[in-house]
């Protein structure tokens, strides 16, 4: 049985959520062939890291390549839609075709079904992330062979949906955590003093983030703060492009660039896409999250702690299941509303900790065996079955 791992994305925020995987699988089942296939060095070397010496030996690391003509098309066509990833595909068919199966992390790999010769190809997918929103929750995913999810939330509204059959899923918890040192990084400091710190994390997304529209007047709010220290560390993808578009709504919108003076300000903390940017660093460090559409606001919730919303594209979000994360704290639509959301009294945020409680508890079915070594049962089990 030969499978491989698929890295097929311009970030690395994605390998944590399966590359933990890897040393559990081999060592569970020996009898399988593992291949790590990513595009770029930088995300061989990231999933190396995160797979640990036990693979050394074990699995081979290869890096996907194109035909280099193909490259400044790809390049220029990537500044609307992710064409790079498909042409990674279609230029590596002949690759897939020796495996059995393939793991991947994000919804382009099924153009993996529309290729000549991989009929025989088995596509299991671990998402990224554990959100809410419609994304997450796409009639796409029924097309991969199983799909193996963080929890109850993720199960039930599949199959309410009617997008996934029982046998299609498997629920493995969350191997992301496996990654990470919770005590240590709510140690970690970032500011020489005892301020309070907030973690502004606007998502990419161009209908639905506070960015476009709110994110310098939030950066312009801390500046002139005297009471919190800021991190601000957007989604990854946030400022890898100029424009970002979706098909959701065909909307498209400018990213602004970054003024120095943010940079240069010692109570705020700038990261544009560092791997802390996406390893739990600061939804852990942070006391305070804001934020509007990212999944990370359930890493967040590790440790609950106070979350405030913006609502810039005037949602009517309440009993909205896309939103259901807004439940866990203020919403704001305005810097003033921000202000006094950061003034209101500690107490406030009491009534929000058991619904955080409750909501990160069906989010990821968290067991004594660790996600990565339940994820790696539920591949090795349904490959040996398939």
């Amino acid at each position: 049985m030969k499978v491989a791992f698929l890295y097929n994305h311009g970030g690395g925020h994605q390998a944590r959520h399966s590359a933990v995987v890897i040393p559990a699988l081999i060592a569970q089942y020996p009898d399988i062939e593992v291949t790590v296939l990513a595009t770029s060095d930088v995300l061989l070397e990231t999933v190396r890291a995160l797979a640990g010496p036990t693979v050394e030996g074990r699995v081979r690391f290869l890096k996907l390549d194109v035909p280099a003509w193909h490259k400044p098309f790809t390049r220029a066509l990537d500044l609307v839609l992710p064409f790079s990833r498909l042409d990674n595909l279609y230029s590596n068919a002949a690759l897939f075709s020796r495996f059995d199966a393939v793991i991947v992390t994000e919804g382009t790999s099924l153009f993996l079904r529309k290729l000549r010769g991989l009929a025989h190809l088995k596509i299991l997918r671990i998402d990224h992330g554990a959100g809410d929103r419609s994304i997450g929750f796409t009639k796409s995913f029924g097309g991969n062979d199983l799909v193996l999810l963080h929890g109850l939330k993720q199960r039930d509204r599949f199959l309410e949906l009617g997008y996934l059959r029982p046998e299609q899923i498997a629920v493995i918890g969350y191997p992301k955590f496996d990654t990470v040192d919770v005590a240590a990084g709510r140690r970690r400091k970032f500011f020489d003093n005892a301020k309070p710190v907030v973690l502004y994390n606007p998502h990419p997304e161009p209908r639905l983030s506070s960015w476009y529209d709110m994110g310098l007047d939030v950066l312009e709010y801390f500046y002139n703060s005297t009471e919190c220290n800021l991190i601000f560390a957007p989604h990854i993808m946030l400022f890898k492009r100029r424009v970002h578009m979706t098909v959701e709504g065909l909307t498209a919108r400018w990213r602004r660039d970054l003024p120095e003076k943010y940079l240069r300000c010692p109570h705020i903390h700038v990261d544009l896409g560092s791997p802390a940017s996406f390893d739990m660093t600061y939804t852990l460090a942070a006391d305070i999250y804001l934020g509007d559409v990212s999944s990370q606001i359930y890493e967040f919730l590790i440790a609950p702690r106070p979350c405030i919303f913006i609502n810039t594209h005037k949602a009517d979000w309440k009993n909205d299941p896309n939103y259901a994360f807004w439940n866990f704290g203020p919403v704001v639509n305005a810097i003033d509303e921000l202000d006094r959301a950061l003034h209101a009294d500690p107490a406030v945020y009491t009534k929000y900790r058991p619904v955080q409680e409750a909501a990160f508890r069906t989010t990821f079915d968290l067991q004594d065996t660790p996600s990565s070594t339940r994820a790696a049962r539920a591949i090795g089990d349904f490959l040996k079955s398939a």
